[in-house]
């Protein structure tokens, strides 16, 4: 059992006004994280120790070792010196595809494809998400605006990323924070698939730009749409087109940019209906 806030004190020199004055402020923790299958490491992440069992639940589903929670027999979280392992142990079936695609992915990095043996690896065919659900535009924009204040460890230090899911009929519901913007998304993705939320009805949430991996990963959850405060790159746009995905990025407080399958949108205020 792992006790470890993601904060910590540091002291600091302030030099504002031309007067230097000592203070402190709460950092956010950064910790090599190595996620483990059946033994074997598969990546060594930098990310913040919290909501952990989600992280590894999380990119199992977006890295497509697993499908479900259940494929997921075990789950423990040990501390060491050099940082922390989540181990995990799969189902015979889901162990033994892992052993055939093994592949060693390092992550003190932003890419997210280091160890990627091959293009094909690093540009598969995404997850096509199947959903009717439309959504009003009006009701996107005000997700985005509330997401700031449910940042909590991002307000004490300013130097975090947030992943979210928003539902039309509950609003924000779960969120995870990180100093990686992947690792909140794989956050998310495991509060998600083990609260077996519907995922297909709502959106994701981002504070952080849109890669393609990013896109990927939103696929995998089943989510069909992706909201972010940032641009998306252009293989991200042909990757969210690709996978059915309604990408919408740029969100400020008038507005936003929907660059993929707008008509899942309405811009109207009139009633909603799903389809």
């Amino acid at each position: 059992m792992i006790i470890d806030s993601s904060l910590e004190n540091s002291a600091k020199l302030i030099w504002r006004g031309g007067n230097p004055t000592l203070s402190s402020r709460l950092i956010a923790k950064e910790k090599a994280v190595a996620l483990t299958f059946c033994g074997s490491t598969s990546a060594v992440m930098m990310a913040t120790p919290a909501d952990l069992e989600d992280f590894g639940i999380g990119f199992a589903l977006t890295e497509g070792i697993v499908e479900r929670a259940g494929e997921i027999t075990s789950i423990e979280l040990v501390e060491t010196d050099a940082g922390i392992e989540i181990r995990m142990w799969l189902a015979g079936d889901r162990a033994d595809r892992l052993v055939a695609r093994r592949r060693a992915l390092v992550g003190p990095v932003g890419c997210g494809l280091c160890g990627i043996e091959s293009l094909e690896q690093a540009c598969p065919s995404p997850v096509r998400v199947s959903s009717n659900v439309k959504f009003r535009a009006r009701d996107l924009l005000g997700a985005m605006s509330g997401l700031a204040p449910l940042q909590q460890l991002n307000q004490q230090t300013r130097a975090v990323h947030a992943a979210a899911f928003w539902l039309p009929s509950s609003g924000i519901g779960s969120i995870r924070e990180d100093v990686g913007r992947h690792n909140a998304l794989d956050k998310l993705a495991g509060a998600l698939i083990r609260d077996n939320v519907a995922r297909a009805a709502g959106a994701v949430l981002l504070t952080s730009r849109v890669s393609v991996e990013m896109v990927q990963k939103t696929a995998r959850i089943g989510a069909p749409v992706l909201l972010a405060v940032s641009a998306p790159t252009s293989l991200a746009i042909r990757t969210a087109d690709q996978a059915g995905i309604t990408l919408i990025a740029v969100a400020r407080a008038d507005g936003y940019e929907i660059f993929t399958h707008p008509d899942r949108l309405i811009f109207s205020d009139d009633r909603l209906v799903a389809a």
